[in-house]
């Protein structure tokens, strides 16, 4: 598998598949962090140091066929230029500290593209699986599977008492950051969420837009994720995060209901008007994309909608995004030009579905 072929699919495995919960869960995500023993973290270690990090993991998993995600590949951040690095960032396969420090990063993709191990971003190893709908646990567990390939032959930085032991101390103890990405509308529009997210915070998790870290909730798209793994079990991180997310769907789907029975005219001319937007705009901007796509996925989860898949939004949400449009467009576009494109393809994407 080459680069051109991650390159082209914009539809990834989560993309094309609902899980539990699929109207509201878009996705779960486990992510573990884990060092190599007698080797510096990343902020301190030599070019040497670095070197030797990337090659152990690449001998340890290139050219290997994990079921059930298939063979696996290594994407050296060198060797590819800015816009191929951002469209990685756009569909979640890596972050933005890779895609900006990458002078000996790399990253491992699977083919259904589940699972993309990271090297030498903060920590030397970064496991990340990604699930459609509610599916933390079933996360973990295919993240552990590419864990215990790698540690047949790498010793892991490791305390006996404080765990695994990682450059940032919120990390340190089971190296597990689990995260779902929830598409919560109902309770954006009855403003229930900056009364919600304090007490989410309060519970030791923490609340952030679609691309992690100081990244903006576009779409009414929010990441709820743990913020503690020191003294915690991977099962109770994923029991308490299951627990917050189970209250917040049943939250949202009251939200809906009340919309529904309150404000049904004009939650469905809201509805409408957006999806009258996206099919025939000539310029459109990313937030104006994002929110008009936001209330066109409402608008098929409640019944207004009926000849769009939500698959087909899941796919504007990754196509529609700066460095996607490039890609397709095949040449380097000014913002003005992006937004001519974005419009033009969603129109395109939508009277294909209809």
């Amino acid at each position: 598998m080459s680069i051109e072929k991650f390159m082209s699919k914009a539809r990834t495995s989560w993309m094309c598949s609902e899980g539990p919960e699929s109207d509201i869960v878009l996705t779960s995500r486990v992510r573990l962090a884990r060092n190599i023993q007698n080797i510096k973290f990343p902020l301190l270690y030599s070019n040497e140091e670095a070197t030797e990090v990337y090659t152990q993991v690449e001998n340890q998993l290139i050219s290997q066929t994990v079921e059930p995600f298939g063979q696996l590949e290594c994407l050296r951040m060198s060797e590819l230029n800015q816009l191929e690095k951002r469209v990685l960032v756009e569909k979640h396969l890596i972050s933005p500290q890779l895609a900006n420090d990458s002078s000996y990063g790399g990253v491992i993709l699977s083919e259904n593209e589940e699972i993309s191990i990271m090297i030498n971003e903060e920590d030397h190893i970064r496991i990340q699986c990604i699930k459609p709908g509610l599916q933390v646990l079933e996360a973990l567990e295919e993240a552990n599977q590419i864990d215990d390939i790698i540690e047949e032959s790498i010793d892991y930085a490791f305390h006996g008492e404080m765990g695994y032991l990682t450059s940032c101390p919120t990390n340190i103890g089971t190296g597990l950051r689990a995260s779902v990405m929830m598409h919560l509308p109902g309770m954006v529009l009855t403003q229930q969420m900056n009364r919600i997210i304090p007490a989410i915070q309060q519970l030791g998790l923490v609340v952030r837009g679609i691309y992690g870290e100081g990244s903006e909730a576009l779409g009414n798209i929010f990441q709820i994720s743990n913020q503690i793994t020191l003294g915690r079990t991977e099962q109770d991180i994923i029991e308490d995060l299951k627990s917050v997310v189970t209250q917040l769907i049943e939250q949202e789907k009251v939200a809906r209901n009340a919309l529904v029975k309150t404000s049904n005219i004009q939650l469905e001319d809201r509805v409408f008007r957006s999806y009258g937007i996206l099919l025939n705009s000539r310029i459109m901007e990313t937030k104006e994309a994002a929110k008009c796509l936001s209330d066109v996925r409402l608008g098929i989860d409640l019944g207004y909608i009926k000849n769009v898949s939500k698959s087909i939004l899941n796919e504007l949400m990754i196509l529609t995004q700066p460095g996607f449009l490039q890609l397709y467009a095949g040449e380097q576009m000014n913002p003005n030009d992006r937004d001519i494109r974005r419009a033009s393809l969603i129109r395109e994407r939508l009277k294909l579905e209809n």
